[in-house]
């Protein structure tokens, strides 16, 4: 079993920066996105940076990627530095998020400005 989020990412879809651990764990994906929808915005952050700490590298998959920003986002939501993250994050991954993307920005100027 997996301590972490970021081990049971790391163990289902690699790591580019370190070998992937040997596990005997029965991984299926289905299991993974189970925890990642209940895991904790410090979790979830932990694994996103740990595994792309670039934001344009790692293995994770986009669909992941973007759910897991979502989830954290959601748990979050006066988090601006954390909205433009998300933000950077749809941006580099296709032009289908752009307009989540601006309204995310939009939201971080606004919680900056105070409004």
């Amino acid at each position: 079993m997996h301590r972490t989020l970021t081990e049971h990412a790391r163990c289902l879809y690699g790591d580019e920066y370190r070998p992937t651990p040997e596990c005997d764990a029965d991984h299926h994906e289905h299991r993974f996105v189970e925890e990642l929808t209940f895991a904790d915005a410090d979790s979830i952050l932990a694994m996103l940076r740990e595994l792309s700490p670039h934001l344009v590298d790692g293995h994770l998959p986009v669909w992941i990627r973007n759910l897991a920003y979502r989830l954290a986002v959601l748990q979050r939501p006066d988090d601006p530095l954390l909205m433009r993250e998300a933000a950077d994050s749809l941006h580099l991954h296709g032009p289908d998020w752009d307009d989540i993307a601006a309204e995310l920005r939009k939201r971080a100027d606004a919680l900056e400005a105070g409004a």
